[in-house]
């Protein structure tokens, strides 16, 4: 897996700019308003976060069918606007079994080859279809490679990340705030993380053989930025408690009345 993201930082020095500036400030951006202020920004979370969810399900199961991997998109965004504690509970699951997979199967990474992409004319830069094409071809072998990793884990380690998976789906019930905060933290910090790489890649500054070579360090990075994010959530994030209109009004005009007509026991 490590030779396939080097081969990757070696090929997107011919990518075509705006497809790594654009998805990098993307990322960035995105990522920066759901790390320090996802918690008060839930709704919208929750209908982008589903929409690209069902989008990407639908794309594989339909057999990339443009029509129903939109309909799926928009189906899955407003299940998720309705159902919002439910389905921000199982995002906070479905992150922690991706990051407690993500440090359990190192030991099995490098056991698994991955393709080495070599073209003709390796010097030209490549055009917006062609960067895609490549993009896309990445991101199905790096799928399958995960999956084949994954096969290799022994029940023991699954069984660590099913309870937690279990204790995210518990804190979601009783800590909902907090789990809020840690999920939309997390999301945040990793959205940032690629941004910065999609945009350093385009520098030529190699932040993928860094980030290989001093893993540990870049590791508690990411967990202080979700541990910051977290807390200014709770700290900052509340909820906006509105009146209905109907009693503002009400209000209002009980205010007026007795303003014009006060009581002749306080006259």
């Amino acid at each position: 897996m490590l030779d396939l993201a080097l081969n990757f930082e070696q090929i997107s020095a011919r990518f075509d700019p705006a497809v790594l500036i654009g998805a990098g400030v993307i990322c960035v951006m995105v990522g920066l308003f759901i790390w320090l202020g996802g918690l008060g920004l839930r709704r919208p979370l929750a209908a982008v976060t589903g929409a690209v969810g069902g989008g990407v399900c639908g794309f594989f199961m339909t057999g990339r069918n443009v029509t129903l991997t939109a309909v799926a998109a928009a189906v899955t965004g407003v299940i998720a606007v309705i159902f919002e504690r439910i389905f921000i509970t199982i995002l906070a699951a479905a992150l922690a079994a991706v990051f407690g997979l993500a440090v359990l199967a190192r030991p099995y990474v490098e056991d698994v080859e991955s393709q080495q992409y070599q073209m003709k004319n390796a010097t030209e830069p490549l055009s917006v279809p062609q960067t895609v094409e490549i993009l896309k071809a990445y991101t199905a072998d790096f799928c399958e490679k995960t999956k084949q990793i994954y096969q290799q884990l022994p029940a023991n380690k699954w069984a660590i990340i099913t309870v937690l998976v279990v204790i995210f789906l518990v804190a979601g019930v009783f800590l909902w705030r907090l789990t809020s905060a840690l999920c939309c933290a997390a999301l945040g910090s990793l959205l940032i993380f690629c941004g910065l790489i999609l945009l350093l890649l385009y520098k030529g500054a190699d932040p993928i053989s860094h980030i290989s070579q001093r893993q540990l360090f870049y590791l508690g990075v990411f967990l202080a930025m979700i541990a910051f994010g977290t807390c200014v959530q709770l700290l900052f994030c509340y909820p906006i408690v509105r009146k209905p209109v109907a009693k503002k009004q009400k209000d209002r005009n009980e205010q007026h009345c007795e303003e014009k007509y006060p009581d002749w026991r306080t006259t």
